[in-house]
């Protein structure tokens, strides 16, 4: 049987994305996103639990997460669990993110490149672009 390593999120990012490039030149963008529980507790208070997830994208999706998320943006995330280690005052730390390989957009989001501020969507692989059509009942 094959092992299966994939998250799915629904969320919003708790900061504006950050791109840079490696030395090859390839996109890396990396940004966090929060989700949200709310439940009852034992005594029937609405308690809210946020957890936030590292996400970090690369090439050309990174570019595009860079030009059209921001902070609060509405975002759907698939990928995989990576963990990765580094030492930082002589102790070696850990840190799990997930390896996006798809985005779709939920909020409506301004072109940080555009002068015109009309709202535009891309699909997960960046492939396409569309403006909302007024015409559609949802």
């Amino acid at each position: 049987m094959k092992a299966l390593n994939k998250a799915q999120l629904i969320g919003n990012l708790g900061k504006d994305p950050e791109l840079r490039h490696t030395g090859s030149g390839t996109a890396v963008c990396s940004f966090s996103v929060a989700t949200s529980d709310r439940y009852k507790d034992s005594s029937g208070e609405w308690q809210d639990k946020t957890e936030w997830h590292n996400v970090v994208v690369w090439a050309k999706l990174a570019e595009i997460c860079a030009q059209y998320l921001k902070k609060g943006s509405k975002v759907y995330i698939e990928g995989s669990l990576q963990t990765r280690s580094y030492e930082k005052d002589g102790v070696t730390r850990y840190s799990t993110e997930i390896n996006a390989r798809d985005m779709i957009m939920l909020s409506p989001v301004e072109d940080k490149g555009r002068s015109d501020h009309q709202s535009n969507g891309a699909t997960s692989k960046g492939t396409q672009a569309f403006a909302p059509d007024d015409s559609l009942p949802f």
